[in-house]
């Protein structure tokens, strides 16, 4: 969902930054004792090159994207109170949603090149007229889903004649 006015729906978004509001999930590959413990640092979560990639290939697809933002990753499966996006907002989160963590914690601790490539698919609660609809999510989720797989095309043909 998008929080911020230049998040508004079927707009792709690579995020630069994570803030993680879930609970519950697994957090780390280092559980029950395992040894040994592995502290990674998170202070930037996502691999800068890959997100270069990432916006490289929509500006050159002419796709309209966001070239960073920051993602506030619940907990779900219900969608947010208007006052909880007022939080998150206040936070500095630009769009919602529920992933992203653990899985960008879990690359992060296994060493992976690892990026977002979001779509914001509907205006956060409080941030519409009117109410949020699995109808209208869907009829964007089905629009933004073709832009977000070209983009993604156009990543792997990259990596595939860089050789890496």
């Amino acid at each position: 969902g998008g929080i911020t006015e230049h998040m508004s729906p079927i707009t792709l978004v690579v995020p630069d930054q994570i803030i993680d509001y879930t609970h519950s999930r697994n957090q780390t590959f280092y559980e029950n004792n395992q040894e040994p413990v592995v502290h990674v640092d998170f202070t930037w979560p996502y691999d800068q090159q890959l997100r270069t990639v990432l916006n490289t290939s929509a500006v050159r697809l002419n796709l309209p994207v966001v070239s960073r933002g920051t993602y506030g990753a619940v907990q779900g499966p219900r969608l947010e109170t208007a006052a909880e996006i007022t939080r998150l907002e206040s936070d500095g989160c630009d769009i919602v949603g529920m992933t992203g963590m653990p899985e960008t914690a879990l690359a992060r601790e296994l060493g992976l090149c690892y990026a977002s490539l979001a779509l914001s698919v509907n205006w956060a609660a409080g941030k519409s007229d009117g109410p949020i609809t699995m109808a209208e999510i869907n009829k964007h989720l089905a629009n933004g889903m073709g832009q977000a797989r070209k983009v993604l095309a156009a990543v792997a043909c990259a990596q595939r004649v860089s050789g890496q």
